[in-house]
């Protein structure tokens, strides 16, 4: 039950947070650009809390913290308006009438807020603890993998393999990589012991790769570095929200291309379950989960699907070019395509995540 609550409270203080930088953008950016915010809503559901600013608009708290969104004055064009909502549009603050410029930067800040809420948090990170160190201690086996075969178990050391000494975790990988099939030994210490293990290197043929590369099917513990000069972390904050945007793009590239399977793709019960799981390991680790699912919203709201930001983005940039709107035709039927998509995706990772979890195979073993 305490690691149930846990998880709930770590879930929704996450995307909670998440969820209200996203949408902050968006409300910041249309008062900067002179549109009125009717209503700033956090979680869905009926509201828990709701209360109105000066400025006119309406703040909500839901019960159900898997979203929120923000409406603009006058977000609906004159052709989908009724006569009611027209009556009560503010001249000069409506968001339908101002040029594609100013609606494409409202559109565009949630995403971006969402890169600047990694590279700050990324920055308190390494001001206050440092750049985390990756060792060269195992830190998770992989069943039926070359590791679990060896007789590697979780906390061991590796010094070597075969006649090379493996100072850090960088150098057991490159050997790894290199050498795909090969029989060796890994030396390792364990319990303040060293002693060494035969070990066949497993293998796999990424797609459009020339040749198979080698894998043990580890993962290494890591552990923080020391706090850094402001200066550096402001740099290394940079570089570290930039590396993200780039795995993040090839993890999905290698999803889409055939590389991983997607079942690896997790939805929003995978990543309470994560949530709960990395908060028990104190607040640095769960603020840098919450700079890599930062930038994971970041990028999926860029992405030119209509019902997302980044297809609201396309339009606008072909009304730009064609100098007049996309007709509403094809924004309708785009839009409906975009909610099919995305409600597909959402059945399908929850699918996966209910596997993972092990519940089809309990159902499973209640018929048999």
């Amino acid at each position: 039950m305490h690691e149930m609550i846990r998880t709930i409270l770590a879930f929704s203080v996450v995307l909670g947070v998440l969820v209200f930088i996203h949408e902050l953008g968006h409300y910041l950016a249309a008062r900067w650009r002179g549109v009125k915010v009717e209503t700033f809503s956090i979680g869905f559901g009926p509201p828990l809390l709701r209360w109105t600013d000066k400025a006119g608009t309406e703040w909500r708290v839901g019960p159900i913290p898997l979203g929120g969104f923000v409406k603009p004055h006058g977000f609906e064009g004159p052709d989908e308006a009724t006569d009611e909502q027209k009556a009560a549009w503010e001249p000069g603050r409506t968001f339908h009438d101002k040029p594609v410029l100013s609606r494409a930067i409202i559109i565009v800040a949630g995403p971006v807020f969402n890169f600047l809420l990694a590279y700050v948090l990324f920055l308190i990170l390494f001001a206050a603890c440092g750049l985390p160190v990756v060792r060269n201690d195992i830190n998770t086996v992989r069943p039926d993998s070359a590791a679990a075969v060896a007789g590697l178990r979780p906390g061991d050391t590796i010094l070597g393999l075969g006649d090379v000494p493996t100072p850090d975790a960088a150098s057991v990988q490159k050997i790894v990589v290199g050498e795909p099939g090969k029989q060796t030994t890994v030396k390792i210490r364990r319990a303040g012991q060293e002693m060494s293990l035969p070990v066949t290197i497993g293998q796999i043929a990424p797609k459009g790769a020339a040749k198979p590369v080698g894998q043990l099917g580890i993962e290494f513990a890591t552990a923080s570095g020391s706090p850094q000069p402001f200066s550096e972390a402001i740099v290394n904050a940079g570089k570290a929200t930039w590396v993200t945007t780039v795995q993040t793009l090839d993890g999905l590239w290698q999803i889409l291309s055939g590389q991983h399977t997607a079942k690896d793709l997790g939805g929003p019960l995978r990543i309470a379950q994560l949530s709960g799981q990395v908060a028990q390991h104190g607040v640095a680790n769960l603020l840098s989960f919450m700079a890599l699912l930062s930038v994971n919203l970041g990028l999926i709201n860029l992405f030119p699907v209509p019902i997302l930001d980044g297809g609201r983005l396309v339009f606008y940039a072909l009304e730009a070019i064609r100098g007049r709107p996309v007709p509403k035709k094809v924004q309708e039927v785009g839009f409906q395509a975009g909610f099919a998509l995305l409600a597909g995706l959402f059945l399908f990772s929850t699918f996966n995540d209910l596997s993972s979890f092990g519940l089809f195979k309990w159902l499973t073993s209640l018929g048999g």
